[in-house]
C-alpha cells in the first residue's frame, strides 16, 4: 500500500507501509500526552519497565486565537502546561519514535475560555466552505500558522501521523456543529492547502469519524480511526467497534484506536486479531491511575508479544 499523498517523503512512505503490514499480527502501544512533563510515560517505564513506541502530543496551546483573558483557571493552565509540546516531539521523532498530534483548534475567530468546545463559541464551520467570508480567511489564517509549526518535521523528514477534526460524529467541537458532512469537507480543504501550498509531505492523514455520510474520501485518506471511552472495567478487542469502522469505505485502509479510555485486552486481541494497527490511551487518569486500567492490565499490554514498544522496528 501506498499514502494517498504521492510525494510523501521516504519516511512517511516507510512508516505508513509499516502500519498497513502489522494490524492483525501486532498492535503498536501508544500513549497520548497532556503536557511537556509527560508524566504518563513516565508512569508506564515505572510500572512495565518500558515505553509506548507512538506517542501523542497536545497542539492546543499553539492555536493563534487562544484569549486567554477570558479563560477559566483550568484553562489557563491547560495552556501553559502544554507549552514546548513541539521540542518534545521533535526529540522523541529523531530517536525513532512514532509522533501523532492531536488539536484542539481554539476557534479561528471569537469564543471564550476553551473555544474548541462548541458551547464556547459562535464560530460557524459552514462558513469557512464560502468564499469571501471571514470564518474562511479566519480559517487559513490559522492553517498558514500551524503549517509553520510543522515545517521542521518535514524537514527532518520525521512523518507526523496527522488527525485533523477528530470526534466529528459529535457536536461538542466547533468543527462538528454542522454535521460531519462539513467536517469532512474542513478536512480535505486543510489536505489541499497543506499537500499542495506547503508541501507537507511528511504527514500522514489520520480520519477519526465513524459515519459513512461523513466521510472525506478516499484520496485524502490514509489511516481510518476512532475514539472510544468505554465502561470501566471492559474486556474488550473492539471488534464491533472495527466492524463499523471499516464500513464507511470499500477501500482497504490501515485502522486504528486513534484515543481509547481502556486498553484492549491482549489475550481477546492475540486470538481474534482484530486488525487495529496501532492505539493511543488518553492521559492523565486513564493511565497515572488504576481508576480507568489496572496495573495489572498496563503489564499485560507491555509484556504481551503482540504489543510493539518503544523503539518500533521501523526505521527512520
Amino acid at each position: 500500500m501506498e499514502p494517498v499523498n504521492a510525494q510523501a517523503t521516504p519516511n512517511a512512505r516507510r512508516l505508513f507501509q509499516y502500519l498497513s503490514g502489522i494490524g492483525g499480527q501486532k498492535i503498536v502501544t501508544g500513549q497520548h500526552t497532556q503536557t511537556v512533563a509527560m508524566e504518563e510515560i513516565e508512569k508506564i517505564k515505572e510500572i512495565t519497565g518500558k515505553e509506548p513506541a507512538l506517542r501523542g502530543f497536545e497542539l492546543l496551546a499553539y492555536s493563534p486565537n487562544i484569549r486567554y483573558e477570558t479563560g477559566d483557571e483550568h484553562c489557563r493552565k491547560e495552556i501553559d502546561e502544554n507549552k514546548d509540546t513541539l521540542a518534545h516531539a521533535l526529540h522523541f521523532g529523531r530517536n525513532g519514535g512514532i509522533v501523532t498530534f492531536t488539536w484542539h483548534w481554539f476557534s479561528p475567530l471569537g469564543g471564550e475560555d476553551k473555544s474548541f468546545y462548541s458551547v464556547k463559541t459562535d464560530f460557524d464551520p459552514e462558513k469557512v466552505l464560502m468564499e469571501g467570508t471571514k470564518e474562511r480567511q479566519a480559517f487559513y489564517h490559522d492553517l498558514d500558522i500551524m503549517a509553520g509549526y510543522l515545517k521542521p518535521f518535514y524537514e527532518e523528514d520525521i512523518p507526523v501521523l496527522w488527525r485533523p477534526f477528530h470526534e466529528s460524529e459529535g457536536d461538542w467541537f466547533w468543527w462538528g456543529r454542522k454535521g460531519p458532512s462539513v467536517a469532512a469537507k474542513l478536512y480535505r480543504l486543510q489536505y489541499e492547502y497543506f499537500v499542495y501550498t506547503y508541501h507537507l509531505d511528511n504527514l500522514l492523514w489520520v480520519w477519526n469519524c465513524p459515519l459513512k455520510e461523513g466521510y472525506p474520501g478516499d484520496d485524502v485518506v490514509d489511516i481510518l480511526s476512532r475514539d472510544l471511552y468505554e465502561d470501566k472495567g471492559t474486556k474488550t478487542d473492539y471488534f464491533r467497534e472495527y466492524e463499523e469502522l471499516i464500513s464507511i469505505t470499500e477501500a482497504k485502509k490501515p485502522v486504528a484506536l486513534a484515543e481509547i479510555g481502556i486498553l484492549p485486552d491482549m489475550e481477546m486481541l492475540c486470538k481474534s486479531c482484530v486488525p487495529w494497527c496501532y492505539f493511543m490511551v488518553w492521559s492523565k487518569g486513564f493511565v497515572m491511575t488504576e481508576e480507568f486500567n489496572s496495573y495489572e492490565a498496563l503489564r499485560n499490554v507491555y509484556d504481551s508479544e503482540y504489543a510493539v514498544t518503544y523503539p518500533a522496528d521501523y526505521s527512520i
